[in-house]
């Protein structure tokens, strides 16, 4: 008896997700009436594959196609539930905020900036009752095993701020992603990890290189007895 009763709610939770979909399915086609209903999806180049075990029973890729005219799931982490989450609490005109950002600010996913005597007493990010600021956070957290920019980066974020605070900082970035996306209609091209570590590593010789002129010395570059690059004052 108690597993005939697991197996009717099991079938009666079914049955209503698959009113949800059809519900949200329903409310897309009235934004974009002439995409056809169960067209097939198209095949994506994307590299990101999500781990969804419930992801939405409709083809939610040729809606936000018609919608964007960008597929925001080529970005690490994001897939189709999501984008459509971020979609339908943020909209699609970006133009009322004047940069990134100013989005990233709205959705809660900046840190504080409260200055009292010239220091910063409350670096907590606001509190924010927008579900796209939840639905960016949990995609952060898909992305710290990838070997993408986003990965490596959400990485070095946990070593140096704990995983809370990257969390918040990885989905800053996505956030950023997507208004630029939305807002110029470009496509996403990751970098790679190896991209992202170079460039990384450009930027640190370069702070180190503008810090040794202010104090009068010059960096210079040479080869240590290993072979890799050394750098001496």
């Amino acid at each position: 008896m108690a597993l005939q009763q697991a197996v009717d709610q099991y079938d009666c939770i079914a049955q209503q997700w698959r009113a949800c979909d059809g519900q949200i399915e329903a409310c897309l086609q009235a934004f974009v009436p002439h995409v056809e209903a169960g067209a097939p999806q198209p095949t994506s180049v994307r590299t990101w594959r999500s781990s969804r075990s419930n992801p939405p029973g409709f083809d939610g890729q040729a809606y936000r196609d018609a919608m964007t005219g960008v597929d925001l799931t080529q970005i690490d982490g994001i897939d189709s539930l999501t984008a459509l989450q971020v979609m339908s609490e943020s909209g699609l005109d970006m133009t009322r905020g004047p940069t990134s950002k100013h989005c990233a600010s709205w959705l809660g996913l900046c840190p504080g900036n409260k200055v009292s005597g010239g220091q910063r007493y409350r670096i907590r990010s606001k509190p924010s009752a927008t579900r796209a600021a939840t639905a960016l956070r949990l995609a952060a957290q898909g992305v710290a095993n990838r070997h993408s920019a986003l990965g490596a980066y959400d990485r070095r974020m946990r070593a140096r701020l704990g995983a809370p605070q990257a969390m918040t900082a990885t989905a800053h970035k996505l956030a950023r992603l997507v208004y630029s996306m939305l807002r110029s209609g470009t496509a996403y091209v990751d970098a790679r990890q190896q991209a992202y570590e170079r460039k990384y590593r450009e930027r640190v010789l370069t702070n180190l290189q503008r810090t040794a002129q202010a104090f009068g010395y010059q960096l210079v570059h040479g080869e240590n007895i290993d072979g890799g690059v050394a750098s001496t004052l």
